[in-house]
């Protein structure tokens, strides 16, 4: 599924910068910090309160000026426009992050017509203020170049949050929901009083998109088979596409393969064993689920 990227869920990956704050509990094992202290010398340089955030190269901002040149050979290969997910190991919204950085990046993504981009943010409470002073910015995410995206890992974010994402007149908005460490009730959080843009009119806010997963790596938290089959039927019920991103670390004890291999160890609930994120792969109750919004833009 994923051409330059090993995310099920995108194309590419596209880090204009590196660097974070840590902001909330699914950011207690974060892979990106990890990954700037093993290239950094043990030190994780650009993560945390006052820490300089690092902007990639020249060569790198390039990159997706080529993708976009080869729109027309992706198009007929797969029948669709081709997806970026942007500031995997930072976040776009950072409060540390200079205006004009998120400047350079918005006038990047105007010159790839041809690019779905897709931003998830942790601080999605950032975003309308940053749009209100940045025109093009307010332009990309309404006319669904730009998919904007909320990260949720429990219900308190749901709820702080989805009215947060909801409210920012966007195309196509969408949850991250990983590492799921919670059972979360989505679409209670939801009124026909919130905004989404449709075109040049405004209707009701929705959500169109939903990625769940477990958490990977060294003390990896547990994903319940209930929370994510929870999260499965409330899509369903809204016909929101829903996708099943991985198990992580841990496999539901009663899930196809749990005990193809010994249980490492078992948590609280007696509903997860683990055996590494390979081998739990990400079939939910035998089924694989690879729901994405409807395309936006011709």
């Amino acid at each position: 599924m994923s051409e330059n990227s090993k995310i099920e869920w995108t194309d590419h990956t596209f880090n204009p910068w590196e660097g974070c704050q840590k902001v909330g509990p699914g950011c207690d094992h974060c892979y990106a910090e990890t990954r700037n202290a093993r290239f950094a010398g043990g030190t994780a340089i650009n993560w945390g309160p006052g820490a300089p955030r690092r902007r990639t190269s020249v060569a790198n901002w390039r990159k997706p000026l080529a993708w976009n040149a080869n729109h027309d050979h992706f198009f007929a290969e797969h029948g669709r426009r081709q997806r970026v997910f942007c500031a995997s190991l930072a976040d776009v919204f950072d409060n540390a992050v200079p205006d004009a950085w998120r400047m350079d990046l918005f006038k990047l993504i105007a010159d790839t017509p041809h690019l779905d981009w897709l931003m998830l943010t942790k601080r999605i409470g950032n975003v309308h203020s940053y749009t209100q002073r940045d025109g093009l910015a307010f332009d990309l995410i309404g006319d669904g170049r730009v998919w904007l995206g909320a990260t949720i890992c429990n219900q308190k974010e749901a709820d702080r949050d989805i009215p947060k994402l909801l409210a920012v007149p966007a195309r196509v908005r969408f949850l991250s929901m990983e590492p799921l460490l919670g059972p979360v009730d989505v679409f209670s959080t939801i009124t026909g009083e919130l905004l989404h843009v449709s075109g040049n009119e405004y209707e009701p806010g929705w959500l169109d998109w939903i990625i769940v997963g477990g958490e990977s790596g060294p003390g990896a938290r547990p994903m319940h088979p209930d929370w994510a089959r929870g999260l499965r039927d409330q899509c369903k019920a809204g016909d929101v596409p829903f996708l099943f991103k991985q198990w992580g670390e841990w496999l539901g004890a009663h899930q196809d393969g749990a005990y193809d291999h010994k249980p490492i160890e078992l948590n609280a609930t007696d509903s997860s064993v683990r055996v590494g994120k390979k081998a739990a792969g990400r079939l939910l109750d035998g089924a694989q689920h690879d729901g994405f919004p409807t395309a936006t833009i011709p």
